[in-house]
């Protein structure tokens, strides 16, 4: 029989009696209206064709389907709506499988979720990740999945948004099997043995039981972690409600909540994210440049960010040459790399063969020689321009003319270190940050000299490496630093002012912030700011506003948790407010002759947000950050800003 074509992405061919139906809408097949519309018409010649004795659904390319048409965000609804198809498709008649040969996530995990038969490729990818944008699956996803693999396991994938491989999928029964190169045979075979008269249906099923402690502790875990976010605590309740109300009644409910949510200022604000992310591979002149060729990488110091770096390195598939200043500074930073790679086997997140694998690529030596053989060096030195510009005179002489060089300093003027170099075109920023294998945000900074395909390189070096990389201009701090500094300096003109470290502090995790900044500071280091401040002390201006209460901790050898006691205490480990600091915070208002006034929690909030977003509008003025966006990422991705709120400048309307 030839080929059939219901609608432009959507086409079919009888296979020994079952109606084979491809999904071709490139690159991801995503469900767009012409893809819902063709599925419907290919359901309705299945009907009524009597030849055909079950349909299989499976995709083109490498996705099964891979959610929502992104080009319909925002746009009103058309017909077929998804919640139909998928109905139509539980309801139908005849058999109808599911040969999952690629990622099936959102909207596309619900259609193979309304199947009567689900079979997937080992590499397959399943998901309902609408919790990341702010809202929840509208088409079914909570009433069935929930059916099919328990309360507790449900409210985990949604509310989370986890993606899991073929293998989970089939242990928790969503998947009937896993199949390689012989999915589609395995699909048709599948449902030629599945008798049309005692369908599966799986919003027909009863919900396994589980008990009240183990669902409990499962929703708890998800409610802690959504700090506010309405989206998770939804999808927790939908979940929970597919246990006591009749599969109708819950899609009811679903939909319900899915529009309200979609109309929502935090959906918007994730979508804004989502959309922010897309952007920044685009850089404005670099359409038509082409990347340089990277295999091997050159790191040059192995302590905690060059291991990072190294682990990120190996994990994107480059083989890595790490350099020491000598022999037993080697040997410690190779066993710091594989503790890294030890560790991810022990969580899971690597098996023994790709452990073997990446270390089979490693190498470390004092001998920086062996970097001639690398295309782009990446320094993780101690952060003194002298020690920088020397090491980059000196690897200016080993590596070969088309190696690029760069530097991952914090602060340093990097066009400064590019000139100690003969080629400066060459050299490039990469500000990674601590930990360097696990955080996912790369600033690359464009020097003044960078060459394009420089720049395009690393860019292409990030996404391979994992990483979001935000393209930024030469300032001190760059762009993430610089706002954190205003973010810190803010933060300590209202502790002058009157506010206490911990009132600050709860007032950005009601906000959303994972920890607030007195928190943060000390998990970082005290020391770090307090060397910083001393450099700067020359050049500071007289007539600034300038708190001394953090010197004054230092000086005390209050530096943070590594010591016990920094903004807090911490005995046994938990962070307690300590009365010695509050005297402290006394006795620096009256020098001042400061009379202490309170805050409430809004006013932190908006003065902390106010701080960043003056920074940011400096930023973007100069030409520092390309994009509003650009800085929302960077505040998200590396200093915890709650991405519910679509960013500091989302937040405050820069759109």
């Amino acid at each position: 029989m030839s080929a059939l074509r219901f609608s432009d992405t959507i086409s079919a061919a009888l296979a020994e009696g079952i109606l084979v139906v491809t999904i071709d809408n490139a690159p991801v097949n995503a469900l767009s209206a012409d893809v819902r519309a063709g599925l419907m018409a290919a359901l309705d010649h299945a009907e009524k064709d009597g030849n055909v004795a079950g349909v299989v659904l499976t995709g083109a390319g490498n996705s099964f389907i891979g959610g929502a048409d992104i080009k319909e965000f925002g746009k009103p609804p058309v017909e077929p709506h998804l919640p139909d198809v998928v109905s139509r498709i539980e309801a139908f008649a005849k058999p109808v499988a599911a040969a999952i040969n690629g990622v099936a996530l959102g909207g596309g995990l619900e259609v193979a979720l309304a199947c009567h038969r689900r079979v997937a490729a080992p590499t397959t990818k399943l998901g309902l990740p609408e919790v990341k944008l702010g809202i929840v699956p509208g088409a079914g996803g909570t009433q069935r999945l929930t059916r099919l693999t328990g309360v507790a396991a449900a409210i985990d994938m949604i509310a989370n948004g986890r993606i899991i491989y073929a293998v989970e999928a089939l242990k928790l029964g969503i998947i009937d099997g896993v199949s390689g190169d012989t999915l589609l045979p395995d699909a048709l075979a599948d449902i030629k043995a599945t008798n049309a008269s005692s369908l599966r249906r799986t919003g027909l099923l009863s919900v396994p039981s589980e008990t009240l402690e183990v669902i409990d502790k499962a929703a708890a875990d998800i409610l802690r972690k959504a700090r506010g976010q309405r989206a998770p605590a939804e999808a927790v309740r939908l979940v929970r409600l597919a246990a006591t109300v009749s599969l109708s009644e819950g899609l009811t409910e679903e939909r319900r909540t899915f529009i309200a949510l979609r109309d929502s200022e935090e959906a918007a604000s994730l979508r804004h994210v989502f959309f922010a992310e897309r952007a920044t591979g685009k850089v404005e002149g670099l359409e038509a440049v082409a990347p340089r060729k990277i295999e091997t990488i050159g790191i040059v110091g192995t302590g905690l960010m060059g291991s990072g770096i190294a682990v990120s390195a190996l994990n994107g598939g480059y083989r890595v040459i790490g350099v020491e200043q000598n022999v037993e500074a080697a040997a410690k930073g190779r066993d710091r790399i594989v503790a890294l790679l030890d560790k991810a086997v022990q969580s899971g997140r690597l098996d023994a063969c790709g452990r073997e694998d990446r270390v089979s690529r490693l190498t470390v030596t004092a001998d920086m020689r062996q970097l001639a053989q690398a295309d782009i060096v990446i320094e993780a030195v101690f952060d003194d321009l002298a020690v920088k510009t020397e090491l980059f005179q000196r690897l200016d002489t080993i590596v070969h003319a088309d190696a690029i060089l760069a530097t991952n300093t914090s602060y340093l003027d990097p066009d400064l270190i590019a000139a100690a170099t003969a080629r400066p075109e060459r050299v490039v920023g990469l500000h990674f940050f601590s930990p360097a294998h696990i955080m996912r945000l790369l600033e690359v900074v464009n020097c003044k000299k960078t060459a394009p395909d420089v720049l395009a390189t690393a860019l292409g070096l990030a996404k391979r490496l994992g990483k979001l990389p935000i393209v930024s201009g030469v300032t001190e701090g760059f762009i993430g630093n610089t706002i954190f500094s205003a973010y810190r300096r803010e933060a300590e003109y209202m502790v002058e002012d009157g506010a206490a470290p911990q009132e600050i502090d709860a007032a950005l995790e009601a906000y959303g912030f994972p920890m607030g900044p007195f928190a943060v500071f000390d998990m970082a280091g005290l020391e770090i700011a307090w060397a910083r401040r001393k450099r700067q002390a020359a050049t500071r201006d007289p007539s600034a506003r300038y708190v001394v209460i953090a010197d004054r901790l230092c000086e005390a050898g209050r530096f943070g948790q590594k010591t016990g006691l920094g903004w807090y205490a911490y005995p046994e480990g938990k962070r307690t407010v300590d009365p010695t600091v509050t005297e402290m915070i006394d006795v620096a208002r009256a020098e001042k002759g400061i009379v202490p006034k309170p805050f409430t929690a809004d006013e932190i909030v908006s003065r902390l947000l106010k701080a960043m977003v003056v920074e940011g509008d400096a930023l973007l003025s100069r030409g520092i950050a390309a994009r509003a966006s650009d800085i929302d990422l960077v505040m998200i991705n590396g200093y915890g800003f709650p991405a519910s709120k679509g960013g500091p400048m989302f937040a405050a309307g820069r759109r």
